[in-house]
C-alpha cells in the first residue's frame, strides 16, 4: 500500500518547525490502514517491537509492506529501497493481553 502525507496534514506544525517530519505514530496509523483494508477492522492491538530508522518527510511517497497473518503481522514502511520503519503488530484476544498503562 503506498500513501503520500500531504504537506498541510494536520500532525506537521510543530514537528518540527522549519523542517516538518511525518510523526512516527502516523506512519503506524497507516499501517494499522493496510491490515484493516486487507482484514477488516482489528480488535486491540499491541506493538511489541518497533524501530523508527528513518525520516518521512511530507510529500514523499512511501509503501507499506505486509508479512503475516491473523493475529500476527511484521511490517516494513519504505520510501523507494530506503527502510523507514519496522515491527511487528499483534491483534490481542481480549484487553487482558495489553501491558498496563
Amino acid at each position: 500500500m503506498g500513501f503520500v502525507i500531504p504537506a498541510d496534514h494536520p500532525c506537521l506544525p510543530g514537528h518540527f518547525p522549519g523542517r516538518p517530519l511525518v510523526p512516527g505514530v502516523v506512519l503506524l496509523e497507516r499501517v494499522v490502514e493496510a491490515i484493516e483494508a486487507l482484514h477488516g477492522p482489528l480488535p486491540p492491538l499491541r506493538l511489541p517491537q518497533v524501530k523508527f530508522l528513518q525520516p518521512l518527510l511530507p510529500e514523499q511517497e512511501a509503501r507499506i509492506e505486509l508479512d503475516g497473518a491473523a493475529p500476527r503481522w511484521r511490517f516494513r514502511v519504505l520510501r523507494g529501497d530506503t527502510l523507514l520503519a519496522s515491527g511487528e503488530v499483534i491483534a490481542a484476544a481480549d484487553s487482558v493481553d495489553a501491558e498496563p498503562a
